[in-house]
């Protein structure tokens, strides 16, 4: 870590991040091969358009795509990646949007990946003037279901892979993709916190889109890859509704910097050193009363473990939001992965720590389970009124 944190001068906390790579928190720890290319762009000049030609060849290398470039975000590259199916390389009907008269605009979506990551899914393509489709149901859909809604109005087909999504019941890449190329339906795959670069366009995508500061450890951005076409008439959308999605020149190079790096990184060695924090964590709560620990691997296959501490509120005398969010009030700040706490329990994520930071984690833990257990009664928060809070506060800003 820096001798300085810049975050002292700004009176901004100083948190801990074991949620993950959310972009809530800052995504993560950007590389410093991205730090020093963007160090070293930013006082000149330099002709974007050429800057994402020298960027192509590297997303191609990286993922298996035949070309590539960068925006602002994955949410991004989904709106210019839907836009670009409708309009093609028509600058006029680019121009047009979101109005497309005249033009293809259904897409495809199963309602089971119909998820927020911060915003809802399909805003994102809406906002490219595309209509969702949504097809099957929350929890199963068959392939027919995906046959029966292309007609000569559909303009793409989008899929998403995330932690978020159902996990059964719903048609795979392979067979969405072949249903969907049988109808001359182009794939556009939402991959942003996806480890494997190439898996999804080997399955059938013909767009990836990919987060350049997840796991990639860059600057907030995001990458746009695969068929040559497709990605020209999605770049293309810069003349249109891309150009509020726009990125700046250190972001670029910072993604390109970091998609090199990549390449070389120790990623055994990672999840080695990952692995270790995991475990120090689970000794620590193993015995507590009311408290199970156990580590699970990633739902969507990254190569990545997080622990899931499950309470019950009986015996430790609290209950998992008010855990976590005792955590989060605390010093130094902890958040934690809470996308399911209504279930009592929430994870802890070791992908973003600095070094000696695992112990101040495991040291949290220990002071506020022996606080609530020492406690007369069960701190037991009614759920909805942590949500209520959670939104306020948004509705509040700023102060």
């Amino acid at each position: 870590m820096p001798d300085r944190d810049i975050r002292e001068a700004l009176g901004l906390r100083p948190v801990i991040n074991v949620s993950g790579t959310m972009t809530s928190l800052g995504a993560s720890i950007v590389v410093p091969e991205a730090i020093a290319a963007m160090t070293g762009i930013l006082p000149q000049f330099v002709e974007i358009n050429d800057l994402q030609r020298k960027i192509s060849p590297v997303i191609a290398r990286l993922t298996g795509a035949e070309a590539g470039f960068v925006t602002a975000s994955c949410s991004a590259g989904i709106s210019l990646a839907v836009a670009g199916t409708m309009t093609g390389s028509d600058i006029a009907a680019i121009e047009r949007l979101p109005d497309t008269t005249g033009l293809k605009n259904e897409v495809i979506i199963q309602m089971g990946h119909v998820v927020s990551y911060g915003a809802p899914v399909d805003q994102a393509i809406r906002i490219a003037g595309g209509k969702p489709v949504l097809v099957g149901q929350a929890t199963s859909a068959y392939r027919y279901h995906i046959e029966g809604a292309i007609n000569e109005r559909t303009a793409a087909a989008v899929y998403v892979v995330s932690h978020h999504v159902v996990q059964y019941g719903l048609v795979g890449l392979r067979e969405f993709a072949e249903a969907c190329h049988a109808k001359g339906v182009p794939v556009i795959v939402d991959a942003a916190s996806e480890y494997d670069l190439k898996i999804f366009l080997e399955q059938g995508a013909d767009i990836v889109l990919y987060s350049g500061h997840k796991f990639l450890g860059g600057p907030t951005s995001g990458i746009v890859a695969g068929d040559k076409t497709l990605v020209r008439n999605a770049f293309l959308q810069n003349l249109g509704i891309g150009r509020g999605m726009k990125i700046g020149k250190e972001s670029m190079l910072g993604v390109m910097a970091a998609l090199i790096a990549w390449e070389t990184r120790d990623h055994q060695g990672i999840r080695d050193r990952e692995t270790s924090y995991l475990h120090l964590w689970r000794d620590t709560l193993d015995g507590r009363p009311g408290i199970k620990p156990v580590i699970e691997a990633d739902p969507t296959g990254n190569p990545l473990d997080r622990l899931r501490v499950t309470i019950d509120p009986q015996e430790a005398h609290i209950t998992a939001w008010d855990l976590a969010d005792a955590l989060a009030r605390g010093a130094p700040p902890v958040i934690v992965r809470d996308h399911e706490l209504e279930h009592n329990y929430f994870y802890l994520d070791p992908c973003n720590l600095h070094p000696g930071q695992e112990t101040i984690v495991a040291n949290r833990l220990s002071e506020e389970l022996t606080k609530a257990r020492s406690s007369n009664e069960i701190i037991a928060t009614p759920l909805h009124e942590r949500n209520t809070r959670r939104f306020a506060g948004l509705l509040r800003w700023p102060d």
